[in-house]
This record gives C-alpha cells, structure tokens and sequence, in this order.
C-alpha cells in the first residue's frame, strides 16, 4: 500500500521547508534537482502548485538485460536482498510504465532531456550537470 499523493508530497514539502530554514537550501540562489519525486501524474499535478519546473531528464535504459543487471547490482550494494529478485524488478517496472512514465508526457517535451543510462554512472552523471549548467534558471519558488 503506498502513501497517498497529498500525504507524500506534503512530506516533500516540510523537508524542503527544513532544508530552507536550517540554510541548507537557497531557494533565491540555488538550483533544485528532485529525484524520485514525482513520482506518478497525480503528484506532479499537485507540485505544479508548489515549483517551476525547468528541466526533466530521463535516464533512458532500453536495454533490458543492462536495466536489470545494473538494478540488481544495486539492490546489492545497498543490501537490499529483496529488490535483487528478478520478479521484483519486473514488478517495479511494471509500476514505472504505469505510473511513473506518464510523467514524462505530462511536462512540455522541450523540458526534458534523455541521458543515455546505460553509459558509466559518472557519465550519466556529468551529462545531467553538463546540461543544468547550460541553462539559465529563475530562482526556485518554494
């Protein structure tokens, strides 16, 4: 049973708050990068009332065989038995084309940008920075 959209988004919400009130986060100055949030259609909407959403990236992994090592191997390393489970994973993706995916459709497709996933992870990494940095940002409204 997940939490309810509201309910998780609020959570969302109280630690960026936090983050904002012990100066860890500069909504005037610094750049916000959300990663696994939001997570389905109904969260986006709700975060369209909270944020200005100026870039997305997709780390796109059409090869299957490469998405399942690479998740099993990391179930592994954070000693997550459970999620190194074939059946598991294919259950997680499952979820992600039906809830998650439609995300990408539901932000003007200039906003997102595909970072190939099946590079080096500091590939991966260094694209997405390569390209926050490129663009020119208005502060964060939170």
């Amino acid at each position: 049973q997940l939490v309810p959209d509201d309910i998780t988004v609020e959570l969302w919400r109280q630690a960026i708050d936090a983050a904002v009130e012990a100066h860890k986060f500069k909504p005037d100055i610094d750049t916000l990068v959300l990663d696994g949030i939001p997570r389905n259609l109904g969260q986006a909407k709700i975060m369209d009332e909270m944020i200005d959403v100026k870039k997305l990236f997709h780390l796109a992994c059409p090869d299957r065989e490469t998405l399942f090592y690479r998740l099993k191997k990391r179930a592994l390393k954070e000693n997550r038995l459970d999620d190194a489970n074939e059946q598991v994973i294919q259950r997680r993706l499952d979820i992600y084309e039906k809830e998650s995916r439609p995300v990408l459709s539901y932000y003007p497709q200039e906003l997102v940008t595909v970072v190939d996933a099946t590079q080096p992870p500091a590939k991966v990494l260094l694209e997405i920075l390569q390209s926050v940095n490129d663009g020119v940002y208005e502060p964060a409204a939170v």
